[in-house]
């Protein structure tokens, strides 16, 4: 079995500051692969490299064999990778449905003059897309919110219709950016088992950028730990955990305006592996 996804020898500079050095590694279908790090480490950059908002300096990304590190972003998530961001990325004044069936966009075959003329290859395409984006609503259980306009949702909902946006696209890799931040325990939890759902139920490999360590021992095969754009640690959340150079990196803290500030579960974690 190959790897679906390579990062080799990454690295991208922003003037005199290398956000990424050097970094490496390979993500097995089917798993859920957890990047994880203080503040500053790279972890956002990272996902935008592999989704096409960020040309790397040097190294590539391959997906299923194929280097994409110099594709536009629409062509990758045509390729079937398909991302969330930290700060939820939605049209506000457009219903939940309607921000679905804009993840469909990307597949969109027809050409301009079919859709302004509403032919039966555009009527057609439409009530497919419609189909599959009804079926991410009964599998998230958004049924009750369908046509609600996003302004009006509470911000945990918010985050659930963020997801079935990036899975109305249909992807085999899906980049997760902080999916527990902002939610309460609760919502957390929730949160966790639409993640095993999606890897076991749909069969999509996840990547994540994640801070609260609990929803990272949960759900994750395996776990990068990074600091300062380089590679601290590689293996089980338990091995990773109780590497000394992580609980370092997370004990000494970094300002980064990449990520909200880092648990308090996580420092906490980091001291119980320390003892």
């Amino acid at each position: 079995m190959n790897p679906m996804l390579e990062a080799r020898n990454l690295s991208v500079q922003f003037g005199g500051l290398k956000a990424v050095n050097d970094v490496s590694f390979e993500v097995w279908p089917h798993e859920v692969f957890s990047l994880i790090g203080p503040n500053g480490a790279g972890k956002t950059t990272i996902f935008n490299l592999i989704s096409g908002l960020y040309r790397s300096t040097a190294g590539q990304v391959l997906f299923e064999g194929e280097t994409i590190s110099r594709l536009p972003p629409y062509l990758i998530a045509r390729l079937g990778i398909a991302r969330t961001f930290q700060n939820i990325e939605l049209f506000e004044h457009a219903t939940v449905l309607q921000n679905l069936l804009v993840g469909r966009h990307c597949h969109r075959l027809t050409a301009w003059w079919q859709d302004m003329l509403f032919t039966g290859r555009t009527r057609r395409m439409e009530l497919e897309f419609r189909r599959q984006v009804e079926e991410v609503i009964e599998f998230l259980e958004l049924q009750h919110y369908r046509d609600t306009l996003v302004a009006g949702l509470p911000y945990g909902v918010r985050k659930v219709v963020e997801l079935a946006r990036a899975l109305s696209m249909r992807p085999r890799l899906l980049l997760l950016d902080e999916p527990s931040s902002g939610l309460n325990t609760e919502e957390t939890e929730e949160m966790g088992f639409w993640i095993d759902d999606i890897k076991h139920d749909l069969g999509i490999t996840v990547i994540m950028v994640e801070h609260d360590m609990g929803l990272v021992s949960r759900v994750s095969d395996r776990v990068l730990a990074l600091n300062q754009g380089q590679v601290l640690s590689l293996g089980t959340s338990r091995e990773v955990q109780s590497d000394p150079q992580v609980i370092e990196a997370y004990l000494g803290g970094d300002d980064d305006d990449e990520a909200p500030a880092r648990t308090a579960g996580t420092a906490a974690e980091a001291k119980g592996a320390r003892a």
